[in-house]
């Protein structure tokens, strides 16, 4: 089999994303005979055929399917290399960390000044990111270290556990169930729950407390638009206790739920680097719970 070439790649990215030739040759500003040509020279150097092509549709194949998900995975380590060879190069290293806004961020600021009480050989930049955006950052190489709250899958990156702390339900003011002592995780069966974007069946049964009966709430993309719409009573939420301490309201009561699965922080970074920088960062977050754990 001759070398597949990036190019092709690419266009292959393209039309698989358009499952139509010519959106996918407009789009990479190129004539659609020349993106044909390219997808079946492809198709020979691979030896399947990608795409189902008709006059009507294009679909992929099995091996387009396989191959949508592995040269994903091509183009973030192409862009992560790009990336870190960067930062690592310049004149004062950098090393860029991120966190989703609120209880993760506030730790991401200790750690990164306890860092700064230790070195002062590279800079440190900090992102803040939304839901669900940490791992797909660290993996294409935007960020060298990651703090990623539960629920999260950790493949390709190395990780240390930081936090581990229950989940409490917060609750409107006023709410029928806001009077109890403690909640279990079935008393919010049929409570409309929050729903964060991009959030698989399993993520969503996470932040439901449940497997089943996931009835729609609103849409939310951070801490802060969560209690605001559990204050207006539009939804129920289970939340780490760390969020309820930070925001005590008049308007929202928390409650502890004794069967609800803990919320779990990690610090994550790439699978099996070398980089003293990301070593130090690490074990100076490690330092900093130890010391502030109960």
């Amino acid at each position: 089999m001759s070398e597949v070439e990036v190019r092709e790649l690419r266009y292959f990215q393209a039309v698989a994303q358009e499952l139509n030739f010519s959106r996918a040759a407009a789009g990479l500003g190129i004539a659609q005979p020349a993106l044909s040509r390219a997808i079946r020279q492809l198709e020979r150097r691979l030896g399947v055929p990608l795409f189902l092509r008709d006059t009507r549709r294009v679909e992929l194949t099995a091996a387009g399917q396989a191959l949508v998900t592995e040269s994903g995975r091509v183009f973030d380590a192409l862009s992560a290399a790009v990336h870190r060879t960067r930062r690592s190069g310049a004149v004062t290293p950098t090393v860029v960390v991120t966190a989703k806004a609120g209880v993760a961020t506030d730790l991401l600021r200790r750690i990164v000044a306890a860092n700064a009480a230790q070195s002062t050989e590279e800079r440190v930049e900090v992102l803040v990111s939304g839901y669900g955006e940490q791992s797909p950052m660290l993996r294409d190489g935007r960020v060298d270290l990651a703090l990623i709250g539960s629920p999260a899958e950790h493949a390709g990156f190395d990780v240390a556990p930081l936090l581990c702390e229950p989940r409490v339900a917060a609750l409107p003011a006023g709410h029928e169930l806001a009077g109890r002592v403690a909640l279990e995780c079935a008393d919010l069966i049929g409570q409309p729950m929050p729903r964060w974007p991009g959030a698989d069946l399993a993520e969503r049964a996470y932040w439901a407390g449940r497997d089943h009966d996931l009835p729609d709430g609103p849409e939310v993309r951070d801490s802060s638009q969560l209690l605001e719409i559990i204050a207006l009573g539009q939804a129920v939420g289970l939340v780490p206790s760390t969020l309820a301490r930070l925001n005590p309201r008049s308007d929202i009561v928390y409650r502890p739920v004794r069967d609800a699965s803990p919320y779990r922080t990690v610090i994550a970074w790439p699978a099996g680097s070398r980089s003293p920088w990301i070593a130090r960062f690490v074990r100076v977050a490690l330092e900093l719970v130890g010391e502030q754990a109960p």
